[in-house]
């Protein structure tokens, strides 16, 4: 039975890559989601050495401590929360010997990622939640790649891909048992939104992240792959597609080709450079229209974008690749799944043709899958009957 009120250990990656305001999102939704629910939330984050910018610099001089510290502040967890030179008890907010004192309390360990390796602040937590957000991936650098994705020592295991160690996935399991979770949403501080600024279709996205992998005779790549066979789409919906959207200058003939087929390449490092802005520009988006990592689709594992769940949560219709997550959550009403260039088309056809019906379903959708209430309360549960 899980604690009526728990003292809560939360980490995962927020400066490590700093400006990056939807990415520090997912973090914040677990420690302000656990917060809502009335536990006491203790929010670390470690970083290499080698991730401080400028190169060189102190942690406390740090542009990611700077990141680090007004992220923090915007959302009331000043008090509460830690950057942590990895390897160190050098921190920047909560200081190490108070962090050392509240964890060998602290009933519960919510790992995104596992990042959070110290063995002085974890070793006596007895319950410990990997969070696993970049499925398929995540997996195959462990098991293919001998690359240690940090596992070992937690109690429960759960992934936003939905198809994960299911018939039809093809992602190894790790010899974990992997339990399907949403990626939660704090719907008090995502309301449904008012003014569109934004008329069309949008998303935030990467290019590229990382390398890619190959597995069963297939390259698991990144949203440039999947991309390239959607070119033509803003010509055959005959709509605007406004993707916020991180492309290297260097990759000429992909930007030469997304220009001449009329996609409008916005600047993510201007208008999603923080929580709150990354917030707004979901918020003043008319729908979302985004693809997947080739890896997500050619895998099946059933990945759910915490991207996604925003702009449902702010009733913003989202149309979004099919990764396998289907029958999992409601689709054809305020979300949308498409495999070709054709179904495509057709989901932006009917979202533009009953856009506050679909509105209105966007944000239904998050109120009975994604509401931090209703995901994090299953983590506990879950996370206290091991």
């Amino acid at each position: 039975m899980k604690a009526t009120r728990a003292t809560i250990l939360v980490s995962g990656m927020i400066a490590g890559h700093p400006n990056q305001g939807g990415a520090s999102w997912v973090v914040l939704q677990y420690a302000l989601g656990l917060r809502k629910l009335g536990h006491d939330v203790l929010l670390v984050e470690p970083i290499e050495a080698t991730a401080l910018r400028p190169a060189g610099s102190s942690l406390a001089e740090s542009d990611n401590a700077a990141f680090f510290r007004r992220v923090v502040r915007s959302l009331g967890l000043e008090r509460s929360s830690a950057l942590l030179l990895a390897g160190t008890r050098q921190t920047v907010g909560v200081s190490y010997d108070r962090l050392e004192r509240e964890t060998r309390r602290a009933d519960l360990l919510v790992n995104v990622s596992g990042m959070l390796t110290d063995p002085g602040l974890i070793g006596s937590i007895p319950r410990r939640v990997y969070i696993d957000v970049d499925p398929a991936f995540n997996q195959l650098w462990q098991e293919k790649h001998g690359i240690d994705m940090r596992y070992e020592g937690h109690t429960l295991f759960m992934t936003v891909g939905r198809a994960v160690g299911r018939p039809g996935c093809d992602v190894p399991t790790c010899g974990r048992e992997w339990v399907a979770t949403w990626p939660p949403v704090v719907l008090p501080l995502w309301p449904t939104a008012g003014l569109i600024r934004h008329h069309g279709f949008t998303t935030v996205a990467n290019w590229r992240g990382y390398g890619s992998i190959e597995h069963g005779g297939l390259l698991f790549g990144q949203k440039a792959h999947t991309f390239r066979t959607l070119f033509d789409l803003p010509a055959r919906a005959r709509a605007p597609f406004m993707p916020a959207l991180a492309i290297h200058p260097g990759e000429v003939p992909d930007l030469e080709a997304l220009a001449a087929n009329g996609w409008q390449i916005l600047d993510p490092a201007r208008l999603a450079n923080t929580p709150a802005r990354f917030r707004k520009f979901v918020q003043q988006s008319e729908a979302e229209f985004s693809t997947a990592k080739s890896g997500y689709v050619l895998s099946r594992c059933g990945w759910f974008s915490d991207r996604t769940a925003c702009y449902l949560a702010s009733g913003r219709p989202a149309i979004v690749q099919e990764t396998g997550f289907q029958g999992e959550i409601p689709v054809g009403e305020g979300l949308f799944t498409f495999k070709t260039v054709d179904e495509a088309v057709e989901a932006v056809n009917a979202v533009r043709g009953d856009y506050p019906r679909h509105a209105r379903a966007a944000r239904h959708i998050a109120e009975e899958y994604l509401d931090s209430d209703k995901v994090l309360d299953r983590l506990l549960n879950l996370a206290f009957a091991t």
